[in-house]
Parts: structure tokens; sequence; C-alpha cells
């Protein structure tokens, strides 16, 4: 039996883009490695699904220890396709990235590579997703890379506990401050659309938008240390329950529907 490592790595930039191909390449030693990502842009997927039209996927590269595929589908189909029908075993670790543009705060909901490292979690496979706040597709993932090594690294060695992912950013200068574990900033996005309108003349919409931190602020969020020049890392749980509203209503006098 192989006893090397194996890595599934997978994003939702594209097989092809900038950050998948550094990350690739950073974590070459930790053990043997397949891409399995789609085959154009997929941001902003989240968890979703192909389920009304079949997807494909081939091989695009193969050389000792490394193989890489592209896939029609989302993020998820692409984790789902590899465990199903291309892995010879159970990968001792997923990364998702390295996604061009931030998953901090809210975002996490939205991301494709966000929701391809639950996807992972949900197989029981320790994942993280690996983000840097630069949108350019050649923008400089050398922070990234070295961060996301040590991550890579410390996860095979010790594991993640059960339903838990963890979720890296990291800001756009060219040596981080340190790396500081964070929750998730509360908040959302406001003036999400720009209108404008087509060579047709039908009024179109560009998603857009700033976001905003919801007051109170704390002063552990991730947008924060983000701000202040710092690498973030947050721990995610597949499990959304709230467990203290729970425990309310089952304590709840003549909460009877």
């Amino acid at each position: 039996m192989n006893k090397r490592p194996l890595i599934l790595i997978t994003n939702d930039d594209g097989v092809y883009a900038k950050g998948i191909n550094e990350i690739t390449k950073s974590l070459r030693d930790l053990g043997d490695i397949i891409v399995f990502a789609p085959d154009g842009a997929r941001s902003g997927m989240s968890s979703a699904i192909t389920s009304l039209i079949p997807i494909k996927y081939k091989l695009i590269k193969e050389e000792p220890g490394l193989k890489v595929y592209s896939c029609t589908g989302t993020p998820v189909d692409c984790v789902k396709l590899a465990i199903n029908e291309i892995l010879d075993r159970q990968p001792s670790l997923l990364v998702s990235g390295i996604n061009h543009g931030g998953n901090h705060a809210i975002c996490v909901q939205y991301s494709g590579t966000m929701g391809a490292a639950a996807e992972g979690c949900i197989f029981g496979i320790p994942s993280i997703g690996i983000s840097s706040l630069d949108h350019q597709p050649d923008a400089d993932f050398t922070e990234c890379c070295r961060l996301g090594h040590s991550l890579a690294k410390w996860v095979i060695q010790n594991g993640l506990p059960t339903g838990t992912y963890l979720n890296l950013n990291v800001p756009i200068i060219p040596q981080v401050k340190g790396l500081k574990l964070c929750r998730q900033a509360a908040g959302r996005w406001t003036n999400e659309f720009k209108r404008s309108e087509n060579a047709t003349g039908e009024v179109v919409f560009w998603l857009t938008g700033a976001f905003v931190n919801a007051e109170p602020i704390h002063p552990e969020n991730d947008t924060l240390a983000l701000d202040n020049g710092y690498a973030t890392l947050v721990p995610c749980k597949i499990d959304v329950t709230d467990y203290d509203f729970l425990t309310q209503l089952q304590n709840e006098e003549g909460f009877n529907l």
C-alpha cells in the first residue's frame, strides 16, 4: 500500500488559475496530489451541485506523484466525483484554493472555495480553504503558500475534529505580521448591485458592494485582523444547529405548535 499522504486539491477559480497551481507546487513534498477542479471559474457557487445535466471530467496532466483533472461541474461536484470515481484511497487532506479574493466574514456562506472544503469535511476528510484578498489573476501567493504549507503539514499530522474545517485568509501585503486565530466577523454586504444597460438597452445589474461589520464589532473577528496585516484562521463547522436556542425552546413552557 502507498504510505505517502494523498492530498486532494480543488478550487472555484478553475483548474488553470494561478492560485491552485501555486499551492499544488507548494504541497508536492507533503504527499501524492490529485488536482480535480472546475474547467473554468465557478466563484460564488457555495455548496451548489449539478443535478439536471450530466457532468464529465478529463485528465489534463500526469507525472509521478501528481495527476490533474478538469471537470465541467461545480467545486462540490469536483469533490464528490473525485472521491467516488477517481481516488483509490481516502485522502489525508483536502485543500481548496488558493482563491483569488478573500473568503472572510460572511463570504464563507457564498464561496465555492469554502463549499468544496465543507464537502470534504462531510466525507470525513480533514479540509482547509485558502484564500488571498488579492483578486488579480497574477496575484503574489508567496505568503499564502508559506502559510498553507505549514497548515497542511500540521493538519496531516494532527487531523481535525469531526465536522470541523478550516478557513485561512491572507491579506495583500508582502509579509504578514503573523497568523491570528479568529472568529468569523458578523455583518453583511451593502449596495450589492450596480445598475447598467446592455447593448440593446435592457436594464442589467452587476454584482458589487461593500462589506459592513455588524455592531458591536468583536475585537477578535477576522476582518479586523486582516485589516491590521495578519493572516486569519477560522475553524468552521458543518453542523449549523443553534444549540443554545434549541435548549431554550426545549425549556420554554407552552412551546407546543
